[in-house]
C-alpha cells in the first residue's frame, strides 16, 4: 500500500472528532434469538479534522497535507490523542505496559496494546510507534535501544540483539500512530464562510497495512 511515514499536524488533530468502527453481521432468527459475527478482525477508525482547523494557516496547512498525499492516493500517520499510547492517558509509559506478540522469527516481536476487562479483551496490533518513544524489556529487565535491541517504525517490529530463552516475557511501552487517508476526494471550503465561522468537513479514515 502506497505511505507516507509522515504525521498529519498534531496542533490541528488535537481539536479534531473521532469514532471507533465495529462491523458486526447480525441475523434474526425466527425464534426470536440471534446470532452475531464479526467479519473484521480489528476495529477500524475515522475522524474529522475539521474542528482542529482555527486559523487560515490552519487551512492552509491542511490543503498543503492534502496536496502532498495526492488526495486519497497516499496513507499518512494521525496522532489520536485519545488513545496514542500504551497506558492510559495520564500516565507515564513503561517498558512492562504491554506484552508483546511474537513472530515467526524467534528474535522478532510485534508490538501490540491490549484491550481487557473481566468480560473479554482484544489485541490491537501497533504498527506504527513513535520509535523514539519505544522502551522494552525481557523478564521486566529494561533493554537498551541499538544496543540490545532495534524498533522497525514503519512495522511495529521489535528485533531483539539475542534471542530470548524459552518462557521469556517480552514487553514494551511507547507512543503510536494510527495509519489513515483522507475519506474524501475534495476539501471543499467556503472562505466566506470559514471566515464567519463556518467549519470546514476533512474526513479521514483508518487503513490495513
Amino acid at each position: 500500500m502506497s505511505f507516507h511515514e509522515i504525521r498529519f499536524p498534531s496542533a490541528i488533530s488535537f481539536g479534531s472528532t473521532g469514532s471507533i468502527e465495529r462491523r458486526t453481521e447480525i441475523v434474526s432468527l425466527v425464534n426470536g434469538f440471534e446470532e452475531r459475527n464479526s467479519p473484521w478482525s480489528q476495529s477500524r477508525r475515522r475522524y474529522d479534522a475539521g474542528l482542529g482547523v482555527r486559523s487560515l494557516d490552519d487551512l492552509s496547512a491542511v490543503l498543503s497535507f492534502f496536496e502532498a498525499r495526492h488526495g486519497q492516493l497516499y496513507g499518512f500517520r494521525w496522532k489520536d490523542w485519545l488513545d496514542f499510547k500504551s497506558c492510559a492517558p495520564s500516565a507515564e509509559t513503561a517498558p512492562t505496559d504491554q506484552i508483546l506478540n511474537p513472530t515467526s522469527a524467534p528474535d522478532q516481536f510485534q508490538l501490540v496494546r491490549r484491550y481487557e476487562d473481566a468480560g473479554g479483551s482484544h489485541i490491537r496490533v501497533i504498527q506504527k510507534p513513535e520509535s523514539e518513544t519505544v522502551r522494552v524489556a525481557v523478564n521486566g529487565a529494561e533493554q537498551i535501544e541499538g544496543v540490545d535491541f532495534a524498533v522497525d517504525a514503519a512495522s511495529g517490529i521489535i528485533t531483539l540483539s539475542q534471542v530470548p530463552t524459552a518462557g521469556a516475557v517480552v514487553t514494551a511501552g511507547f507512543h503510536f500512530d494510527v495509519p489513515v487517508r483522507f475519506d474524501s476526494e475534495s476539501i471543499d471550503v467556503n472562505l466566506r464562510g470559514f471566515e464567519a465561522g463556518e467549519i470546514p468537513s476533512v474526513p479521514i479514515i483508518e487503513v490495513r497495512i
